[in-house]
Formats: structure tokens, sequence, C-alpha cells
């Protein structure tokens, strides 16, 4: 099997390419290792959301569930399982491209529940309990990037977890991401941690800031105002990825525990699936092309790049000051940009919790069909 160039030719310019879902029937048919072998897929994001999505459709889960049930497994029991052996399984799939990368890639996410994301004692317990069940060196713990998140990343860091921090949408909050990384760094050196097997990705969601800004800009109407849309996202990404070469390329604190071997967290564009359709499918792709950074894609952004994603090089490197300027001129036609990130981190926790309540529920139900049928 040859690798597909547009994603060859991505993979090449620094991107590593994740996919972003999971599920059982995915790994069962090849889907996933073919995915690998054929579309540079080196990576695999999960969500309370795509886990829901997963277990709603077909029988493949039932076996397990019913299995499950008649041991007495109660819904979360059962959904930890679930999911947990899911996500062991694609981490084996994925074992090649771990060792190969040296612990970069071949990793696969697994996020804390999301009805704890404001509750940093009770995340950080949850993301040991998931690092200690799967039990695999290349899974990733997902932490929300909430105010109560900060302390909970640099808990888990600290303990020598590898962590992917989801749910960042501004740059301010990815500073205090990073800072928490680097504060989870220095407490794991002091735990004796071996920094070099310590892990992380900062996952800045992307399509989203868009839908919310453009429909802020609509309403505004101006043509200053609708000028600007479609802009927001690209430049909050790359703003971003600035930040991010300021912390891990200059300034003295990451320098100082490189020879630790400590190694820099990665930017990763999330949400990258297009949601206006007057934009090119291909957009947050091709648009974010940087070195060192992830992008995680839904197969049908996957599909769309390897079909005709033009992938010109480093699109992103020396456009801080231009992308300054159109969030400049967001604020100045009146968009309120502290609000804009309130209500999409609200939103993003909402949702996530909304699927996992769905998913609690459907499991509820499938539990009480196979305790009838015994």
């Amino acid at each position: 099997m040859t690798q597909n160039p547009n994603l060859q030719k991505l993979s090449e310019a620094g991107v590593s390419v994740w996919l972003d879902d999971l599920s059982r029937d995915r790994i069962e048919s090849g889907n996933l290792a073919e995915l690998v072998a054929t579309k540079s897929v080196v990576g695999v994001t999960t969500n309370p959301s795509i886990f829901q999505a997963a277990l709603s459709k077909g029988h493949v889960y039932d076996a397990q569930v019913n299995e499950l049930a008649e041991r007495g497994a109660d819904v979360e029991a059962t959904i930890r399982t679930v999911t947990t052996d899911d996500v062991r399984a694609a981490c084996d799939i994925l074992a090649p491209q771990y060792e190969a990368s040296h612990g970069v890639d071949g990793r696969v996410s697994i996020e804390v529940d999301p009805r704890l994301a404001h509750d940093a004692d009770k995340t950080a317990a949850q993301a040991v309990e998931l690092w200690k069940i799967v039990d695999r060196p290349n899974v990733f713990i997902k932490i929300p990037a909430t105010e109560a998140g900060i302390p909970a990343i640099a808990k888990v860091i600290g303990e020598g977890i590898s962590v992917n921090v989801t749910l960042i949408f501004s740059v301010e909050r990815y500073e205090l991401v990073m800072g928490a990384y680097l504060d989870g760094l220095e407490a794991a050196k002091a735990a004796g941690h071996d920094l070099s097997r310590i892990h992380s990705v900062a996952s800045f969601f992307v399509s989203r800031v868009d839908t919310e800004i453009d429909k802020r800009l609509e309403a505004i109407g101006t043509p200053e105002a609708l000028e600007l849309r479609g802009k927001a996202a690209l430049a909050n990404a790359r703003l971003a990825y600035a930040a991010y070469q300021q912390v891990f390329e200059v300034q003295p604190r990451f320098q100082g525990l490189l020879g630790d071997g400590a190694r820099p967290q990665r930017p990763l564009w999330a949400s990258t699936g297009v949601k206006n359709p007057d934009y090119s499918d291909t957009l947050y792709v091709t648009e974010l092309v940087a070195p060192n950074t992830v992008n995680t894609m839904p197969e049908k952004t996957l599909d769309a790049v390897a079909d005709h994603g033009d992938i010109t090089g480093d699109t992103v490197s020396g456009t801080a000051a231009q992308s300054q300027e159109v969030f400049d001129k967001i604020a100045a036609v009146g968009v309120d940009l502290t609000d804009v990130f309130l209500v999409l981190e609200n939103e993003g926790v909402d949702k996530f919790e909304v699927s996992w309540n769905e998913l609690l529920e459907a499991t509820a139900e499938q539990l009480r069909t196979a305790g009838q049928k015994s």
C-alpha cells in the first residue's frame, strides 16, 4: 500500500495527521490499520460525542454489554470498560508509529468524564485511573482547559502521565495551559520521573471560532464586519502558534528543562471539519501547516485533503502580526471577544456532557434489556 501524496506532503511539512474518530467497527474491520497504511494517520482522538455515536450504531458492542450485564456491571463501569477496551486496541494498532516516532505520535486520546470539567481534584483522580486502566504508554488522557482543568493538568503531568489538553479556544487560556504543562514537568522532575517519556498536545479548537464570530459579524451587518467573516479562526490559531514558539523556542523556562529530556507541548488543531459550506472543505488543514503541529481530522476532512488538499508548505510561521490585525478589526467593529471565548468553552463542555448523558441513558437501556433476556 502507498500513502496518499497530499497527506504524505502534509506529514513531511511537520504536521502529524490524526483521525478524530474511533469505533469498535473501525478497529475490527481493519479500517484504522488501513488509514495508517494509506492516509498517513499516526494518531487518534476521541471524545464523549464520538463514543456516543459509536455505541449508538449497529450491534458491534451488544455481546460485550450483555456479558457485562450478566456480571452485574453498572452503567458507569460498562462505559468505562467498553471505551477503554477500544482505546487500548487502537493503541496496539498504533504501537509501531509510537515506537518509530520515539513517543511523539502513535497516540490515542481518551477523555475524562465531562461532568468533572469544573472539579480539579476529581478530574486529576480520574485521569490517573484511566491511565492505569488503558495501561499503554501511547495513551493520552484528555483534560479540558477549563479554569479547574488548569491545576489538574499540572498535577497529572507531575505524575508522569501524558496529557492531551482539550477545549482551548483563546490564546490567553492557551498560555495558562502551557504554564500548567511546565509546572507539571518541573514537579515530575522533582519526583524523579523521566521527562523524555512525558508528552503533551494542546488541542486548539478552530472551526467553532469562525461559527461563533461569523454569527456576530453578520448580526452587526456593516460592510466592514461582513468582510471579516471566515478570518477569525485561522488568525486565532496562528496567534496560538506564535505563543507556542515563544514558550518552547525562545523563553528560558522550557530551555532549562531540555537537558532533562523534556518535550515541547505541540499545538493540535482540533475541530477542523468546516461547518460553513461557503468555505473550502480543506481550509483548516491547508492554511494551518506548520512544523511540530498535529491536525486531528474527522474522516470527511481527511478524505477531502486526500482528494484535493493543496499543501504548499508552512502557512503559519511569520503570520502573527497580520493575524493580530484581523482580531483588532473584529474587536473594532463591536465583537466582544472575551464573551466569544467564554460562550465557546461553556458550549464545548455542555456538548460533551449532553453526549455523555445520552451515552449513559442508551447504555442503561441496553443493560436493562440484557438483564430481561437473562
